[in-house]
């Protein structure tokens, strides 16, 4: 039996309709006709296609593992890469010292001959006037001083970075859209399998097995719901970066 006829006979046995079906998944009622039908093209592309395989699937009481490597097998995934979209690696540059330039050593020089003359010009003088040293009065001598000017550091604002990591415990299929509907990325988690997203845009994560994964987001763990699909906006910038969609 094909996918759509194996999820029809489960629902047939189940005792639903396409309609009570529509309303446990959020799914609808035409997209569950079309797919007891064999017909994907209106689930919007292979990774809600998948998502919406697991939710009948879960309502109907069906096994989900074998249809999903069904259609996996009848139509290979293509994971979209997402090194143009989310934040790559920089590596650190290290400077390596320079040496020290003939140039350097002649200044160094020419300060010492320069400070020596005038130490011994200082010295010579105060032995041509001794009354002077021996009076008694010292007469201040102003001494300008040296003005220094410090620039005010000036410290740029580091935009807000979300940093996504889940923790697959079981296969699951996680997709990422831009704020204007452009699909990011679409790719499957195996069991046992960690992937770390980091992103400085708002963008909106779908979930398609919540229960099967652990996420945090900037270190802090995310609770998971039983929605299939599971949508969450996260948005860098707020307080609160993760709500539901």
């Amino acid at each position: 039996m094909s996918i759509g006829e194996t999820l029809a006979a489960a629902r047939q046995e189940a005792g639903l309709t396409v309609t009570q079906v529509s309303q446990q998944t959020r799914i609808r009622e035409t997209i569950i006709r079309a797919i007891e039908q064999d017909d994907f093209s209106s689930c919007g592309g292979d990774f809600y296609a998948r998502g919406h395989i697991r939710s009948i699937a879960a309502v109907v009481g069906a096994d989900p593992v074998p249809l999903i490597r069904e259609y996996d097998h009848e139509h290979p995934p293509s994971g979209m890469r997402a090194a143009e979209i989310f934040e790559p690696a920089t590596p650190i540059k290290i400077r390596e010292p320079r040496p020290f330039g003939l140039g350097k050593v002649l200044i160094v020089v020419l300060l010492a001959v320069i400070g020596f003359a005038v130490y011994h010009l200082v010295t010579t003088g105060s032995g041509a006037h001794p009354s002077a040293a021996t009076s008694g009065t010292t007469r201040p001598t102003a001494s300008p001083q040296a003005s220094a000017t410090v620039s005010p550091v000036v410290h740029h604002p580091v935009p807000p970075v979300a940093v996504i990591k889940v923790t697959a415990v079981q296969d699951c299929w996680i997709g990422f859209t831009s704020s204007s509907g452009q699909q990011l990325y679409q790719g499957t988690i195996l069991a046992g399998h960690s992937k770390t997203w980091r992103t400085k845009q708002p963008v909106s994560m779908v979930i398609g097995n919540p229960p099967g994964i652990v996420m945090t987001v900037n270190g802090r763990a995310e609770t998971m719901s039983a929605v299939y699909p599971l949508t969450l906006s996260i948005n860098p910038h707020s307080k609160t970066p993760v709500t539901t969609g």
